[in-house]
């Protein structure tokens, strides 16, 4: 029955968002999008939507839906997701994720609302010794 269905919680997940290196020429156009496994442990079958949404110039907009897949993804580890433009850090940027661990499936929604990436709220992300802002 569905209360002998264990409701597991993400743990030791996170997504960083991250502005490119100062001394990359691009830097400021674009933004990195980190997925970390802080396990001890790899994890599998990971898969990672990404969309955007919001206002922009009193418009409503939204990204192309893109979708990534990791067979394995080592323990104690960081994947770079994908570059996100300057442009679109206003709207709220989405990161679902769906990912295998120790037989039994997992998913957790990440949202950076509009704001969040903002230098004030930056934090140093931990397997990549950079600034930007996480959420766990």
């Amino acid at each position: 029955m569905i209360k002998d269905i264990p409701v597991l919680k993400v743990e030791d997940l996170a997504v960083a968002i991250a502005p490119r290196q100062i001394h990359e020429e691009d830097h400021e156009f674009f933004w990195d999008t980190y997925l970390l496994n802080l396990k001890e442990y790899p994890i599998f079958s990971v898969l990672v939507n990404s969309n955007g949404y919001g206002m922009i110039d009193g418009e409503q907009r939204r990204t192309t839906t893109l979708r990534y897949f990791w067979e394995k993804i080592e323990p104690r580890s960081v994947v770079k997701v994908e570059p996100v433009q300057k442009s679109v850090l206003g709207l709220a940027n989405e990161y679902w994720i769906s990912f295998s661990f120790k037989n039994y499936l997992y998913d957790k929604k990440y949202v950076f609302v509009p704001g969040s990436l903002d230098a004030m709220y930056f934090t140093e992300i931990p397997l990549l010794q950079r600034k930007g802002v996480m959420i766990r």
